[in-house]
């Protein structure tokens, strides 16, 4: 288990330094020890739950937790977890179809095919479910650095980036990148964006479908990693619209153009992007519609 600093879990968490070792005294971060006088605490600590923090959750999360937990077929969670990361990775340029994505899901086995199948495709959409189960598990949580980074790390675990000196898989990028040949925030720029951002969006008193998307946008204009920026975008994206009570939606590859001109035009436009999404939605309310689950 990797240990760091109060002030390094403050950070990342976007809470006052006093507040985390606060936490610590108190014994509400698992793991944290006191060596001298000088508190460690687990990498991985998810921030504590203040005691008004709602306790109500979605029939939305519930199902989907439930039947998680019941490996359920067929229902809500098993169509989530196929329609989700097909279309999320096939935006990024896998080449597995829908039924074999559904294959690796039912199966775990890829089956036979007649075209050479990538291996990262593969790893990939493995890591993905995995990468949904995570966000069912923590969507109450706030959002953080180290979840942000976790999802990171879940996604491209074991793909031939990992095998990369110069990628940083769970770490934020150390080489500079672009996104549709725009520049993005600079590597050594990237932890203060992107405490920044956390900080903004948790000073909210409530958070809307459209802070969720602004949120979104700004992401991937840090672009914070090598690559999967997308893909942890959508999921958080969507963990946050299963924490806020706001019903999710999975963007498509019909949608994907729209979707990508929305992020273009956020700042200028953003009904572009609020448009694209909502559509996104409604579609979504119809798969909920089916499996009777309120909204």
């Amino acid at each position: 288990m990797d240990f760091i600093s109060v002030k390094e879990y403050a950070n990342a968490h976007g809470i006052a330094e006093r507040t985390a070792r606060n936490y610590c005294v108190q014994g509400k971060i698992p793991g944290a020890q006191l060596i001298g006088k000088t508190w460690s605490v687990p990498a991985d600590a998810p921030l504590p739950q203040r005691k008004n923090a709602r306790s109500r959750i979605s029939p939305l999360l519930k199902a989907l937790r439930e039947q998680k937990e019941s490996k359920i077929r067929g229902g809500i969670y098993h169509r989530i977890q196929i329609d989700l990361t097909y279309s999320s990775n096939h935006i990024e340029g896998s080449r597995l179809s829908k039924e074999q994505t559904r294959y690796i899901f039912e199966t775990n086995t890829i089956g036979i095919t007649d075209e050479a199948v990538r291996i990262d495709d593969i790893i990939e959409t493995t890591n993905h479910f995995r990468c949904i189960d995570f966000i069912i598990d923590h969507a109450g949580e706030p959002l953080s650095e180290s979840m942000v980074k976790q999802i990171h790390l879940i996604l491209k675990s074991g793909t031939s980036d990992a095998s990369r000196p110069w990628f940083a898989v769970g770490e934020y990028k150390r080489l500079p990148n672009e996104v549709g040949g725009i520049e993005t925030v600079a590597p050594k720029k990237v932890a203060s964006a992107m405490r920044s951002l956390l900080k903004a969006y948790k000073s909210k008193k409530s958070i809307s479908f459209e802070d969720i998307l602004d949120f979104h946008q700004r992401f991937e204009l840090i672009h914070p990693f090598q690559d999967g920026n997308g893909r942890v975008g959508r999921l958080i994206m969507f963990k946050e619209c299963l924490a806020h009570e706001i019903v999710p939606f999975i963007i498509t590859d019909e949608l994907k153009m729209f979707y990508y001109r929305g992020l273009q035009e956020w700042t200028h436009i953003p009904e572009f992007l609020t448009d694209t999404c909502l559509a996104a939605q409604d579609h979504f309310k119809r798969v909920l519609d089916y499996f009777k689950i309120k909204y």
